[in-house]
C-alpha cells in the first residue's frame, strides 16, 4: 500500500460516516418523525380577572392530502380534549382533493365553537420547490399556480362545522360562559392581509369593555401584522405558516422562519412587545408539509392545547 493511499484511507471513512449519518437522517425526517404528531401543552394569563380558564385548541399548517390516512385519525382524536374553543391558522390544503382528509379529520369537531383564516394553500395549490431557496428569504410567489376549491372549504368549515371566518373579518362568540371577541386576517405572506381595516372591523362587533377578551388570528405572523394587533388591543395572538422550520438542528432550533419573525419566536408560546404593551404569542409549528417536501426533523408536527388565564389583579 502506498503513503498515498494510506492517506486517503482516513478519509474515505469520514466520507463514509457523513454519508451514513446524511441517510440515517433522512431516513428518521421522512419515515418517522413527520409521523410523530405530538400535542405542546402551555397556558398564558390573558383573560379579564375572574374569568374561567379557556381551552384553545390550535391547529395549523395540514397541508392535507387525501391518503394522509394517519394525519387525519390524529387530528380528528383531538375533539377528545373537549377544548373550549379551536383556532385554525390556515393551509388547510395540501392537495386539490384535500377537502376529502379535511372532513375526515375535522368532522369530529362540528359543534365546538370555532374559527379560522386563510393560508396561501387554502387557496393556491402547492407547487415543487427547491428547499435551499427557504435560506435566502421568504418563499417566492408562483406564477401559474392550481387553484383550489377556496369555496368548497369555506362552505364545510362555516356551514358544517359552524367555524366563523377571520379574514379580515371578526367574530363575537360566546365559550364556555364566556364572551370572546375575535379578529384576523388573510394571508399575510401573500399580502392579502388588510391592516388599515382592522379597528373598523373590530369596532363592528359592537360595544366592548374590560370583560370581553380580544384575540388576534394570523397565517403567517409577520411583524407588521404582530404589531398592528398588539396596537389594537389584542389580549393575545395566534399564528402558523413557518412549520417551526419543519428542518431544524438539534441544539440550536429554528434555522429559517419563512416571514420574519425572529427565530426564536417561530414556534410555540412566546410575548410580543411592541408599543409599551407585552402579549402571549404562540406559533404553531404546524401538523403538515408539502406533500413537495416530506419531511420533518428536530421539529414534531404539532398541535397546541393552550390554556387562557385570567390576568392577576393588580395589588
Amino acid at each position: 500500500m502506498t503513503a498515498a493511499s494510506r492517506s486517503a484511507h482516513p478519509a474515505l471513512i469520514a466520507l463514509g460516516a457523513v454519508g451514513a449519518v446524511g441517510a440515517a437522517c433522512a431516513v428518521w425526517g421522512i419515515g418517522i418523525e413527520r409521523y410523530l404528531f405530538t400535542v405542546r401543552e402551555a397556558s398564558a394569563q390573558a383573560l379579564p380577572a375572574g374569568s374561567r380558564p379557556l381551552r384553545i385548541l390550535h391547529i395549523s399548517d395540514a397541508h392535507m392530502a387525501p391518503w394522509q390516512r394517519r394525519k387525519q385519525d390524529w387530528l380528528a382524536s383531538l375533539a377528545e380534549l373537549e377544548p373550549d374553543l379551536v383556532i385554525n391558522t390556515g393551509d388547510n390544503l395540501g392537495h386539490r382533493d384535500g377537502l376529502q382528509g379535511i372532513r375526515r379529520a375535522f368532522d369530529a369537531f362540528a359543534g365546538v365553537p370555532g374559527v379560522f383564516v386563510h393560508g396561501s394553500n387554502d387557496v393556491l395549490g402547492p407547487t415543487p420547490r427547491n428547499p435551499l431557496r427557504y435560506f435566502l428569504g421568504p418563499s417566492e410567489r408562483h406564477l401559474d399556480p392550481e387553484m383550489l376549491d377556496t369555496a368548497a372549504l369555506d362552505s364545510y368549515l362555516i356551514e358544517e362545522i359552524g367555524w366563523s371566518t377571520l379574514n379580515n373579518a371578526a367574530a363575537r362568540l360566546d365559550v364556555a360562559g364566556l364572551t370572546i371577541d375575535l379578529f384576523g386576517v388573510n394571508d399575510a405572506h401573500r399580502d392579502w392581509d388588510d391592516l388599515d381595516s382592522v379597528p373598523a372591523t373590530i369596532e363592528s362587533l359592537g360595544a366592548r369593555d374590560a370583560s370581553i377578551p380580544l384575540l388576534g388570528v394570523t397565517h403567517a405572523p409577520y411583524q407588521r401584522v404582530l404589531n398592528r394587533f398588539t396596537d389594537v388591543g389584542a389580549d393575545a395572538i395566534f399564528g402558523g405558516h413557518t412549520h417551526g422550520g419543519q428542518v431544524c438542528l438539534p441544539g440550536f432550533g429554528t434555522l429559517v422562519a419563512n416571514c420574519d419573525i425572529p427565530l426564536k419566536q417561530a414556534k410555540g408560546l412566546s410575548t410580543w412587545n411592541h408599543g409599551g404593551r407585552t402579549i402571549p404569542l404562540n406559533v404553531s409549528a404546524g401538523c403538515g408539509h408539502s406533500i413537495y417536501a416530506p419531511v420533518r426533523f428536530a421539529c414534531r408536527p404539532e398541535a397546541t392545547l393552550l390554556t387562557l388565564t385570567a390576568m392577576d389583579t393588580p395589588a
